[in-house]
């Protein structure tokens, strides 16, 4: 199974960016897609999911910031992250998951200079 993300950057303070995990058909339409963080020494932490009927989950630290979307055409899931903050600075996964059975794509990093 492949999770190919992409869109990290450096972005100053209070900028923008948009990730995306492009994967298979079978995995987007069956699966809950989301995005974690992790950082150097700290646990990966879940930012965002959504799932296959569109329903999208926050931690509470990107709620009304970041925007979890899926385009169907394109089996791709995107991470809209406004307002971006020194904190968001971590190494970001993209996730599938069903029940058990989960797949991560490789980091994208993200630095959000102040």
């Amino acid at each position: 199974v492949q999770l190919q993300a992409y869109g990290g950057g450096l972005v100053q303070a209070g900028g923008s960016l948009r990730l995306a995990c492009a994967t298979s058909g079978s995995i987007f339409s069956a699966y809950v897609m989301g995005w974690y963080r992790q950082t150097p020494g700290k646990q990966r932490e879940l930012v965002s999911t959504i799932t296959s009927g569109g329903a999208t989950d926050y931690a509470d630290s990107v709620k009304g910031r970041f925007t979890i979307s899926r385009d169907k055409a394109k089996n791709t899931v995107y991470l809209q992250m406004n307002s971006l903050k020194p904190e968001d600075t971590a190494v970001y996964y993209c996730n599938a998951r069903q029940l058990v059975i989960q797949f991560w794509g490789q980091g994208t990093k993200v630095t959000v200079s102040s």
